[in-house]
This record gives structure tokens, C-alpha cells and sequence, in this order.
């Protein structure tokens, strides 16, 4: 129908029951673009009903500028579902998932071979369960067009912050494309903001301690929109981030592991970032692990069980970052992030004293201290750590950062100085080589997002949880997930590896690759609220849904 049918139609079931909204399911073509209606929604309290605008090419006028490869298109699409978000503020009924200050590969704007595609969630109006038609009416025919076209006509929007949106994104690919090549896992360009107002508020904090690199790091690296830019490389190898507390050290890591993303113009992390497949873990009490083979950090424990295909309901401190750390190997981590403030202890040190005290034949945990150095050397994975309480790590770190009054200041010939001085007597308890862990496999018919009434559930709470079927996922620990819609993604996708139960004995990273070739139309209806999570945070959902079969080749239940 056209608009004046649409009026009408919504005028015709003004303070009906609400179930008439069903009038308006389908495509309504405007003079400037076309609207679907996609999903009209069950009754007032039920999830927004679904809409999307078509704007074509020859309309929407955007230059082949903001076209040219995927990172401009990416940031373009970026720009666009902001600019939506922002013409349509002031109308609560209407939101887009525009996302906060990362730029991630979404569902929310799209460009078509037609045109643009914009997809966003309209609240239908209602008094009670009955339709306010007129409401409904001015929303969809009167404030949503001009919505549309501030976000999707050129004429509309401002040229220059698009185009400035544009190459800050393309920026940020080029030099995080350029870390291989120069050596660097990570890279924090002069001037960066890594503060954040708070814990609940990404935006950077105001009056915030500029970074400056220090001389003895400085690196210049060119990229095609601003030329060259200087800032603090971080080489391969075994880094340390010390100093006092409050200093700036867990800021900088923070910083660190979300430069795997890019991040909007006026963010302050524009120029901060690190290798695309780097993996921050931690300690998790009390999550699942199914399967993992941790031998090369726990082993000998009482009663003879055995840790290399390992399983537990409930992991304790050192036995969940040790599953943590195999795991990431096994996503393919090529740079492990780690901060002892979030890390369990006994996993990262035994000193001199304890050592002592309690023999190694008694103790299964080999300490990470003592793998570090065969992380970098037999596999090449690469450690930025935080550590501001035990020096026994300036025996075995290439490079040392100290952060003082969030001001980094290179001390690696110190820290080397340090250690050759104050020898600490302690020994290594490493035995054997060190390898990547075998893949584990996976039977996906252990993976059900179906409830006890057999209907599929997914739903995201925030970035913390994932309500899948019968029970939820734990996702606090997996700290580079961004966004809400990044856990919707994850959730679909496990979902869909439920639904080919045939397709058995996988290791858990080919699944996820492919799954996450499709990511875009795993969603039964066109779905705007969807962000591209990365296949080692897909990997770690799975490892933390209770109920899933993973399992050691060769293992005799297998």
C-alpha cells in the first residue's frame, strides 16, 4: 500500500484490539523509500515489532568514497544507523542498534546491490491492549520519513563527518594491518585517551592524562588518510605492564584488548590497536570445562585423575584460567592478555619460600612463570602482562612498561638489572615441551536452545549473560565482548549449531568459522540487532554452556 492507504489503514483501527496492528504487515512504497514491515508484534508488552527502510542508490547519493573497501563501508553503514539514531532521539518509540563507541560489523544499516537498508524496531502505540492508531499514523507517516532521509540522503547528512568517520576507521585497519609486518603485537599512538569516565561509561574521561610513548618505544607508522603516525609499539614476546596501583596499568591493557576493534572518531582510542587475534583470560571460579586438556599447567592430582581431557561443573581459580589459556590457544590466540588482578595466584607464581615448603611432587599447578617463556619461544604467543607484585616475571620479560601517573616510561634495561642483582633462587618446574592443545570435538547434538516446552530461547542480557534454552551462559569473564548484539550473535549461532545435530565430531574454531562465514542471515527474519563477535569469543561461549560434549580425540567416552 502507499502512505495515504498506510494513514488510513492505521486511522481505520484506531482503539481496536491490539492484534488489528497485523493490518499493517508488509511493504508500503514511499515517494523516497520503501517500507517493510516485517514482524508486527504479538501485543504492546511483546519485543518492538520489526521495520525496514529501502533507500535507493540514485536517492540515497552516497559517494563512492564512503564505498571503497570494507572498512570505509563498514564505518559508512556505522554512520548511517547513528545518524538514524539521532534524528529519531526525540521519538522513544523508534530505536536502531546504532551500538556505543565501537565500530562493528553489524545488521543495522546494510548496503544492498538496491540501495540502502535500514532495519530498526518501532514500539507500536498503545492505551492498554488497545491500538492508538493515530499515534501510530504521525510515527510511521509523518516523523519516520524524515528520519529516513536524514540518515540515509547524502543531501541529508554531514559530508565531512562521514568522511572523517570514513578514515578514522580505515586508519585504525591499516595500522592494526601493519603490527605483523613491524614486529608489534599492539600499538597506542601519541595522544591517545585511555581513561574511561567510568566502569558503566565507555566514553573518555574528561580532563583525562594524555598518553605520551615513551622514546625508547616510539614507532611511525603510516596510514593512507593521516599520514604517518608515532606512538608506542609493543613487540613480540613477553611484555610486562608494571607499577603502583591506580597508576594506569590495568587502563592501558583495557585499552590494549579492545583494540581489536575499531573505535569512533572523538573515542581517544582511535590509535590504539592490537593483534586481531589476541585473547584476554583470567580466572573464573565456579564456571564449566568440558574436556580441556590442562596437563601442560595441572597434572598429579590426588587420586590419580587425569587432567588432559578435564571436566568439571565448578573450576576453581587456577584450573578455570588454565582452561582459559588452552582454550584461547585453541581459538588460535597468537597474543595472550593477562592481569593478575583478575588471575588466580597459585597459577601465576610459586616463590622461592613456598617452594620450599611444599614439594613440587606435591603440587600439580605449574606455575605460568615457568611457561611463559616456552608460550614465546615453541609456539610463538606472545604475553602482555600486568603485574605489579611479583618481580620473579623481570627474569623472563623482553620488555618492561612501567605506568606511573598514567605516563608509561620504558625500564626494561632496570628491570634485567633488577634481576641479575636480586636473584631469587626459585626454580623452574616446567617439564617437557610445550604444544598447542589438541582440538577438542565437539557433538553438537549436546547443544539445545530449546526449553522444557520445546520452544527456542536466545536472549541477551546485556554483555554479561546469554539466556540459552534451559539455562544461561556466564559471559563475564569474556571481557572483549563489546556489545549486546555480539552476545545475541553468539546465541544465534550456537542455536543454529543445535538445529545440525548431523554434522558431529568438530573441533569448536572450524565451527565457528563456519558458522560465522553466514553470521548475517542466521536470523530466521531480517534482524537489525546483530554485531559480528570473533571466533574466540564464540568458542568461549560454547566452552561455558553447561551440558556441552567437548571431548579429547581418542578419548574412550568420545
Amino acid at each position: 500500500m502507499d502512505p495515504k492507504q498506510l494513514q488510513q489503514t492505521l486511522e481505520r483501527i484506531d482503539g481496536r484490539g491490539y492484534k488489528a496492528y497485523h493490518d499493517i504487515a508488509g511493504v508500503h512504497e514511499f515517494p523516497r523509500f520503501t517500507l517493510s514491515v516485517d514482524h508486527v508484534q504479538a501485543d504492546p508488552f511483546a519485543a518492538p515489532s520489526r521495520v525496514r527502510a529501502f533507500v535507493p542508490w540514485a536517492r540515497a547519493a552516497i559517494p563512492a568514497s564512503a564505498r571503497d573497501g570494507k572498512a570505509r563501508e563498514r564505518a559508512a553503514r556505522d554512520f548511517i544507523a547513528r545518524s538514524f539514531r539521532a534524528a529519531a532521539a526525540s521519538i522513544e518509540e523508534i530505536g536502531i542498534d546504532a551500538g556505543a563507541q565501537s565500530v562493528l560489523e553489524r545488521t543495522a544499516c546494510l548496503f544492498t546491490e538496491h540501495g540502502v537498508e535500514l532495519r530498526f524496531r518501532v514500539q507500536l502505540p498503545a492505551n492498554g491492549r488497545r491500538i492508538r492508531g493515530k499515534r501510530a499514523r504521525d510515527l510511521l507517516c509523518r516523523y519516520l520519513p524524515d528520519c529516513v532521509r536524514a540518515a540515509a540522503e547524502y543531501e541529508c547528512l554531514d559530508g565531512d563527518r562521514l568522511e572523517g568517520h570514513c578514515a578514522t576507521v580505515e586508519d585504525q585497519c591499516a595500522l592494526r594491518d601493519q603490527l605483523a609486518d613491524n614486529g608489534l603485537v599492539a600499538f597506542v599512538g601519541e595522544g591517545a585517551m585511555l581513561p574511561r569516565r567510568s566502569g558503566i561509561d565507555d566514553r573518555p574521561l574528561k580532563d583525562g592524562i594524555a598518553f605520551a610513548a615513551p622514546a625508547e618505544r616510539q614507532v611511525t607508522l603510516r596510514v593512507p588518510n593521516a599520514g604517518p603516525v608515532t606512538g608506542m609499539g609493543i613487540p613480540r614476546g613477553i611484555t610486562l605492564i608494571v607499577g603502583g596501583g591506580f597508576h594506569g596499568k590495568s587502563t592501558l591493557l583495557t585499552a590494549l584488548e579492545l583494540g581489536v576493534y575499531d573505535h569512533i572518531p572523538g573515542d581517544g582510542r582511535e590509535r590504539v590497536v592490537a593483534d586481531p587475534a589476541a585473547v584476554k583470560i583470567r580466572a573464573e571460579d565456579g564456571r564449566p570445562v568440558a574436556g580441556a586438556d590442562l596437563s601442560p599447567f595441572i597434572k598429579n592430582l590426588p587420586y590419580g585423575k587425569s587432567t588432559t581431557a578435564f571436566s568439571t561443573e565448578l573450576a576453581s581459580g587456577s584450573t578455570s584460567q588454565a582452561a582459559a589459556l588452552q582454550e584461547a590457544l585453541e581459538a588460535g590466540a597468537n597474543t595472550l592478555l593477562v592481569d593478575e588482578d583478575t588471575s588466580a595466584t597459585n597459577f601465576m607464581i610459586r616463590d622461592e619460600r613456598m617452594q620450599a615448603l611444599v614439594a613440587k611432587d606435591h603440587e600439580p599447578i605449574t606455575p605460568f612463570v615457568d611457561r611463559i617463556r616456552q608460550l614465546r619461544d615453541e609456539l610463538g604467543v606472545s604475553t602482555l602482562l600486568v603485574m605489579g607484585g611479583s618481580g620473579d616475571y623481570f627474569d623472563c620479560a623482553d620488555t618492561v612498561i612501567e605506568m606511573n601517573a598514567y605516563r608509561p616510561y620504558d625500564v626494561t634495561t632496570r628491570a634485567h638489572a633488577i634481576a641479575a642483582e636480586h636473584v631469587t633462587g626459585r626454580r623452574e618446574e616446567h617439564a617437557g615441551p610445550l604444544a598447542r592443545p589438541a582440538t577438542r570435538r565437539l557433538d553438537p547434538g549436546s547443544v539445545s536452545a530449546e526449553t522444557r516446552n520445546g520452544k527456542r530461547k536466545m536472549q541477551a542480557r546485556g554483555r554479561d549473560t546469554l539466556v540459552f534454552g534451559r539455562g544461561d551462559i556466564d559471559l563475564r569473564a569474556v571481557e572483549q565482548i563489546v556489545d549486546p548484539s555480539q552476545v545475541r550473535t553468539i546465541g544465534l549461532l550456537l542455536a543454529q549449531l543445535g538445529d545440525e545435530s548431523h554434522r558431529v565430531d568438530d573441533p569448536p574454531a572450524w565451527i565457528a568459522d563456519r558458522l560465522l562465514a553466514g553470521w548475517e542471515r542466521i536470523s530466521r527474519h531480517p534482524d537489525g540487532d546483530l554485531a559480528l563477535p570473533r571466533t574466540a569469543e564464540v568458542v568461549a561461549a560454547l566452552s561455558r554452556l553447561r551440558g556441552a560434549r567437548l571431548e579429547q580425540p581418542g578419548d574412550p567416552e568420545h
